[in-house]
């Protein structure tokens, strides 16, 4: 019986076209969308199902929302469609990722439509947090409210359980707020995608007073209008890896590392990073040497933007390719892996489909250099002290400088992954026997961008551990 009243309620919704404008979300429908966990009362007051719903028709609930799914993926509007709701390959590298979806717009202009529709094809992996559940307000403010406390420990909460996709529904037309969320992003590793209505009336302050249900006036909605109509531009653009596809990239490189500090053709040269050391005993620690890792999510750059203010940032951004491919997965391949007396990385080998996407001055250290596009694709893996993570893609194109003045290097022989070189000067290059493919989602970094320490520990690999796995 519940089950059918659940049935019954739900199509009742979706034939009334959802929740009217002029009155509130409900705040169970949060909860029916969050999956199979049922609120806390204690905790969650917000998100409390109705009397007439018991535990059973909760449950019964994702089932309905399973078929519906599917029809909806059929018959979804130009409005919604987007990369991470209809590419396969895209949905498979979200699922196996860990994002956060900042959904961002006027009141009224589609934002709970567009996270019901990516709460319907993430299903169980994914949590919805709308603040409208938690009767802030939106308006143009001199401060964050204190309500947002709340949102932020719910926030916080999905991230220490490691739920793959939260959608964050709200407004966010403020930076301060932004800052906020990206300030969680990098701590607990999420990526992170903007994602906006593409509805007609999105911006018409005159629609949206008879949509929104916060009954704002024109005059309280155009205040809000000038922080949204420009695009929010990332720190840099870039592709970023997947959580699995970070760790296959970080058992790798540990590997390489040990491997290489036991050599005795890398102790003679040691000099580098270390006293020179002849004892067959003793093992160089790498880990140790390489002591900061880059900020957020493991990543290959494509465009440094500095938040629109670098040079051909704003011409970069409003590149078809790249507003085409900003959400979308893809996949990269590792062909090498290498290390200098500054920085530890993986080269990255794009391909035609990827090569759109990377800027034509990227390769360039001098005008006058003449390199191969995409020569300085990499991914940072670690940094010496004091050194920045820009200089992980300097350290590649000095490799293939000297690749192209016919220095192929000095072949070591062969460890576990490939054909060791080494190009002097504690230049050292393994070249993958088979090459590693890496799942990323091509989007913005938003964050300070800062390097975090590694941890210390005597345990054999923990500390690269801490550096690499995001």
């Amino acid at each position: 019986m519940a089950a059918a009243v659940a049935t019954c309620w739900y199509f009742r919704f979706l034939r009334s076209g959802g929740v009217p404008h002029s009155t509130p979300h409900p705040p169970y429908l949060v909860a029916a969308y969050a999956g199979p966990r049922l609120p806390r009362p204690e905790t969650e007051p917000h998100l409390q199902l109705p009397r007439s719903f018991s535990k059973k028709s909760h449950a019964f609930l994702p089932k309905i929302f399973r078929k519906m799914s599917t029809q909806s993926a059929k018959e979804r509007p130009e409005s919604l469609q987007f990369p991470f709701l209809d590419d396969e390959d895209t949905i498979s590298t979200v699922k196996e990722s860990k994002t956060f979806f900042i959904l961002r717009g006027l009141p009224g202009s589609g934002k709970s439509t567009l996270a019901q529709a990516i709460q319907e094809r993430y299903k169980d992996a994914c949590k919805v947090i709308s603040v409208d559940s938690y009767k802030i307000t939106p308006l143009v403010r001199s401060t964050v409210p204190e309500e947002y406390s709340k949102v932020n420990e719910d926030l916080v909460d999905y991230c220490k359980r490691d739920i793959s996709v939260i959608v964050l529904d709200d407004t966010h037309h403020e930076r301060e707020r932004l800052d906020q969320l990206f300030d969680i992003a990098d701590k607990y590793r999420y990526k992170v995608i903007f994602a906006e209505p593409k509805t007609q009336w999105r911006m018409d302050c005159l629609q949206l007073k008879e949509k929104n249900q916060w009954k704002l006036s024109v005059e309280e909605l155009k205040k809000m209008k000038p922080s949204l109509e420009k695009e929010f531009l990332p720190m840099y653009f870039g592709w970023f890896l997947s959580k699995r596809s970070s760790e296959i990239l970080r058992k790798a490189g540990q590997a390489f590392l040990d491997e290489l500090g036991s050599l005795k053709a890398f102790k003679k040269e040691s000099k580098y990073f270390a006293s020179a050391i002849e004892d067959p005993k003793i093992k160089i620690d790498l880990t140790s040497y390489f002591v900061k890792r880059p900020p957020g999510v493991l990543h290959c750059t494509t465009k440094y933007t500095d938040f629109g203010k670098a040079a051909g940032a704003e011409e970069y951004a409003q590149q078809e390719a790249v507003k085409a491919s900003y959400g979308k997965g893809f996949t990269l391949s590792i062909s090498a892996l290498f290390i200098t007396t500054k920085t530890a990385g993986a080269r990255v080998e794009l391909s035609e489909q990827q090569l759109p996407l990377w800027p034509a001055d990227a390769d360039k250290i001098l005008p006058t250099d003449n390199l191969p596009r995409g020569s300085r694709a990499h991914i940072t893996l670690g940094c010496a002290n004091s050194i920045e993570a820009v200089q992980t893609g300097l350290d590649l194109l000095e490799f293939v400088k000297l690749e192209k003045a016919g220095n192929k290097g000095d072949e070591v022989g062969e460890i576990g992954g490939g054909k060791l070189l080494y190009f002097d000067n504690g230049m050292w290059m393994l070249i993958l026997s088979k090459k590693i493919d890496v799942k990323a989602v091509f989007s913005g970094y938003y964050g300070k961008g800062k390097l975090v320490p590694t941890q210390s520990t005597n345990k054999r690999g923990s500390t690269f551990s801490s550096c690499t796995i995001i």
